[in-house]
């Protein structure tokens, strides 16, 4: 049914008394009446009347009556349907500056050699480092017991965080199972603790080099990242004094990663404790990322931050990962370690409230978790560090006896960092122009250190075969020999 003529709905807003007037030439449908209601707020009454079944015209003629004047508006137009799909922000944000360099690498393999990847940090690649059977049988029997098929607590289940929190208790650093999140993998812990603790706009401190997951995953949140420096002359120790520099009133955590990726190295226990003393000074927390921590060689010793500090509260970050020699099964977790209850609930119900975005990680390997934890033979451990150690030696004596490379000898991880002397190698820009060389001319792939910003070094994973680490050696030093030059005033040297 059409209106009869323009039809008057009048109302108030905020005081003013008015009269809108839809031109009698569209029907007025019911819903547009009722948000005209709304948008009046209620105080109004209609003249005429509206079909129940009409459809919003796609132009109206709107006229405002105000205390006796008339008014047009103009033409109101409704919004036209279009497709408009665009990503959002945060992906755009996203970035992961490993992918970006190694995804565009233009160079091929050289064909007549065998490619040698020493960029991959995933144990598994080569087939020489399985894990233990013992682990393997417990993920078996999880299977078949038909118990863990199901949803489960965000957070894990109860008897695995038991478990967990079993494991890594000790009287300096007390743990229970309300102190343990389950994640896929660490690097879902390390999102989690982000997230927890920093907003868009704030800052956090982290190593440089460093893990280049963390800006990935701040920048993606809005997080500013500030780069504090590690000393490759002190064994990658951390710069403190720049480091306390950095921090200011929008700081909210303090990445400490230990052992070191990419850099293999292990603080002491007195740089800890020097570390600790900055972040209980500026009353920053730290997210201790420990994923290596039982990976560290028989010269050296690992001490748990959270050991060495009752008063920062810390969020340590571990999981099967590396240890166990299963990346793959994405099994992490979240120790809280808060004694003096900085951290409170708040901080707690975050973790749990952000854990359940997607619901915990798998269950199965929550279900053999037990097993894998108590299960696992010492030996096991013994050979897996044996076998990094004596690849580290090896990887190490070879690169330092070649002119124009300055290797750091690693005490645990899975990983070498190489410096260059880019004086002593003009035709190359950088470590990046070095590596992708090395890829076309020997087939060997190494990590740019530009990946951890970090430039004019690169990365050496140390897991792969004895014999493919000894050839990768000898063809990294046919390529420097080739491409190496004096820096002026240096013939002598170059005449050794």
């Amino acid at each position: 049914m059409r209106v009869s003529g323009p039809t008057p709905i009048c109302g108030t807003i905020s005081g003013i008394r008015g009269c809108i007037r839809i031109h009698h030439h569209y029907h007025l449908s019911k819903n547009l009446g009722n948000f005209l209601v709304w948008l009046l707020g209620g105080c109004f009454s209609f003249t005429g009347k509206m079909q129940d079944h009409g459809s919003l015209p796609s132009v109206l003629d709107v006229h405002v009556n105000v205390a006796g004047r008339s008014s047009v508006l103009g033409k109101v137009k409704s919004r036209k349907a279009r497709w408009s799909v665009r990503p959002s922000d945060m992906s755009n944000k996203t970035f992961n500056p490993i992918r970006a360099i190694v995804d565009n690498m233009k160079v091929k393999p050289n064909p007549n050699k065998t490619m040698i990847a020493l960029s991959i940090g995933d144990p598994t690649v080569f087939g020489n480092l399985p894990t233990d059977p013992e682990v393997t049988q417990a993920m078996k029997d999880a299977l078949d017991s038909g118990k863990f098929n199901g949803y489960v607590p965000s957070i894990g289940y109860l008897s695995s965080r038991e478990e967990v929190a079993s494991y890594y208790h000790c009287p300096e650093a007390p743990l229970e199972a309300k102190d343990v999140i389950l994640t896929s993998g660490c690097s879902q812990a390390i999102e989690l603790c982000l997230a927890v603790l920093a907003n868009p706009g704030q800052n956090i401190l982290v190593p440089r080099p460093g893990f280049s997951l963390y800006r990935t995953l701040a920048e993606s949140m809005g997080i500013e990242v500030k780069l504090y420096n590690l000393l490759p002359e002190k064994n990658w120790e951390i710069d403190l004094k720049q480091l306390e520099s950095l921090i200011d009133e929008k700081t909210v955590c303090l990445i400490v990663n230990n052992p070191s990726n990419p850099c293999g190295s292990v603080f002491s226990r007195r740089h800890l404790q020097k570390i600790l003393a900055v972040a209980a000074r500026q009353c920053v927390p730290i997210l201790a990322d420990e994923i290596y921590g039982d990976m560290v060689f028989s010269d050296s010793k690992f001490e748990p931050l959270a050991t060495l500090s009752s008063k920062v509260p810390i969020l340590s970050c571990g999981g099967l990962a590396k240890r166990w020699l299963v990346p793959g099964w994405r099994m992490g977790w979240i120790l809280i370690h808060d004694r003096r209850d900085i951290f409170g609930n708040e901080i707690r119900d975050g973790l749990t409230k952000l854990s359940q975005r997607i619901l915990g990680p798998c269950t199965l390997v929550q279900g053999a978790l037990k097993s894998i934890l108590c299960r696992t033979p010492r030996v096991f451990y013994h050979n897996t560090l044996s076998f990094l150690k004596s690849n580290a030696d090896l990887c190490y004596g070879a690169l330092a006896a070649i002119p124009g490379l300055r290797p750091i000898h690693p005490s645990g991880a899975m990983y070498l960092m190489v410096g260059i002397e880019m004086e002593h190698f003009p035709e190359f820009e950088n470590d990046v122009e070095f590596t992708e060389q090395l890829v076309a001319e020997q087939s060997v792939h190494c990590l740019p250190a530009t990946c951890f910003e970090y430039p004019n070094f690169f990365r050496v994973v140390i897991t792969v075969p004895e014999v493919m680490m000894l050839e990768a050696c000898s063809r990294i030093q046919e390529f420097c020999e080739q491409h190496y030059h004096c820096a002026e005033g240096s013939q002598e040297e170059c005449d050794k």
